[in-house]
């Protein structure tokens, strides 16, 4: 199903219980659906101005009461989901532009600015909990480790983060990995880190030794913007070629393509709670929503061997073991902090 929004969107979450998606626009509106569980309809609920520049981030908080969304103007928006209404808002969050939000528990939320800093907030008292400066340039993608209170960050500058949230300490920093990392989970039971770069590499990481990346899997022509774990064996990853591809890691494997945007960049991909529907946000201004419950049922092989006519080539492997020999090295590329221009777009939100 294709949701037509107001103008390029920025990020887009699902909420954590009902049949709603909301979208952040670059205009710096926010836009809520509500869409039938069986997609075959969605209606808008409402469209409100948050903010003065570009709406970056945007997620559910305090289990759906709220839309929390972040923007380069360095304010966090809390926006009542059933009224859209502003509730609360933090007009000098960051000291620079906002570019990622993540939820850390129920009331707690952490975002990541343009100069590499990454902030920890109580969202009931509206304060900052601690705050941690790991990198010298942009946080490109936060992934919560509930289970050890540990925060892995990946950054414009080629590096991923570990930090402690008990201890307010910065617990690991890899080296420079020769290219900008766009997006991180965490697969394997906790033991595999996965970065996606702007040269379309995954990094592989083996928990916890981060200093260096312990393989790379190739086969991405274009940049990896997006990344979902589906599984602990799989991801969905959004590249800037249009395509969502579904991949194993481990061995590592391209199954196929879910999806696709033309030839229109992805800049974000969401998984609803159920994990039967992934959102994705692109450039050309389309919100679509996919059905994944096949993958479910058991279907992933019916999906090998699917993938674009430009993307035919997989990358196996024959064990669970790292293998550096199997994956080139991506060319050294200058760091380059993309900086997206506020456009301005008019008409209203439709759906196809």
């Amino acid at each position: 199903m294709d949701i037509t929004l107001e103008a390029q969107p920025f990020d887009l979450a699902f909420h954590p219980s009902s049949s709603l998606v909301a979208a952040a626009l670059i205009t710096g509106r926010v836009q809520l659906f509500k869409f039938d569980e069986d997609l075959s309809d969605a209606q808008s609920v409402w469209s409100v101005d948050a903010h003065s520049e570009s709406c970056r981030a945007l997620r559910f908080g305090e289990d759906g009461h709220y839309v929390l969304t972040a923007s380069p103007d360095c304010s966090i928006l809390a926006t009542n989901v059933e009224t859209g209404q502003a509730v609360a808002r933090l007009s000098n969050a960051h000291s620079s532009p906002i570019n990622r939000l993540i939820n850390l528990t129920e009331c707690t939320i952490a975002s990541g600015d343009d100069d590499g800093t990454i902030k920890v907030w109580d969202t009931r008292q509206n304060k900052c909990c601690t705050s941690f400066s790991p990198h010298e340039d942009y946080i490109s993608d936060l992934e919560f480790v509930a289970s050890t209170s540990q925060l892995l960050g990946v950054s414009g500058d080629g590096t991923l983060s570990v930090c402690n949230l008990q201890s307010n300490k910065v617990d690991a920093h890899s080296e420079f990995s020769e290219d900008e990392l766009l997006s991180v989970v965490l697969v394997k039971d906790g033991r595999k880190v996965v970065c996606g770069s702007q040269e379309g590499v995954l990094l592989l990481y083996s928990w916890p030794y981060f200093k260096d990346c312990s393989d790379r899997f190739v086969g991405h022509p274009k940049s990896v913007e997006s990344m979902l774990k589906f599984d602990e064996d799989t991801i969905l990853t959004g590249s800037s070629d249009g395509l969502i591809r579904l991949i194993t890691i481990l061995p590592n494997k391209m199954i196929g393509v879910i999806g696709e945007h033309a030839d229109f960049p992805i800049e974000r991909l969401a998984l609803s709670s159920n994990k039967k529907v992934v959102g994705s946000a692109s450039h050309d201004h389309v919100l679509k929503l996919w059905d994944v419950s096949y993958l479910h049922e058991g279907e992933l092989n019916a999906l090998e061997g699917q993938a674009s006519k430009d993307h035919n080539k997989t990358v196996d492997q024959d064990s669970d073991m790292d293998s550096d020999e199997k994956a080139a090295k991506a060319p050294k590329r200058k760091k380059a902090k993309r900086n997206p221009k506020k456009a301005q777009s008019s008409g209203s939100a439709s759906v196809q």
